[in-house]
């Protein structure tokens, strides 16, 4: 029998505010997206539990490509392993829009297809049912 949980996915859109660019290039550090991971593993555990959850443990991340100040980004969250209290899950952030300072102050674009820019598996618990 299959755990209907399997394979739950949530997405979360968001634009990355230029407040949060630390480097040159505009761009954002790696713990950004890691706490956007956090947003989307919190909403798996709500819609499979019914309760909020906790962040146990990162088994792997993965920077494949920069996290810019006026990108929009999809993040998801996929239930990969379901345990007694534990989940596994599956991550990635996308880039779907990115900003042209090429091309003006405010000017931006929708990608013809998106990025990959982060991916993780990691581990979040929930109280025993």
């Amino acid at each position: 029998m299959t755990d209907p949980r399997l394979g739950l996915t949530v997405t979360h859109q968001r634009y990355v505010p230029y407040s949060h660019a630390h480097y040159g290039g505009s761009l954002v550090d790696g713990a950004y997206v890691l706490g956007l991971f956090g947003d989307v593993a919190t909403e798996v555990c709500i819609r499979a539990d019914g309760d909020e959850g906790l962040f146990a443990s990162y088994s792997d991340v993965q920077f494949l490509a920069p996290v810019r100040a006026g990108d929009v980004l999809a993040v998801s969250a996929t239930v990969t392993k379901v345990g007694t209290r534990s989940r596994q899950l599956s991550f990635e952030a996308r880039v779907l829009c990115r900003a042209r300072p090429d091309r003006g102050p405010s000017a931006a674009a929708a990608l013809p297809e998106p990025i990959i820019a982060v991916t993780a598996a990691g581990t979040v618990v929930v109280p025993a049912a």
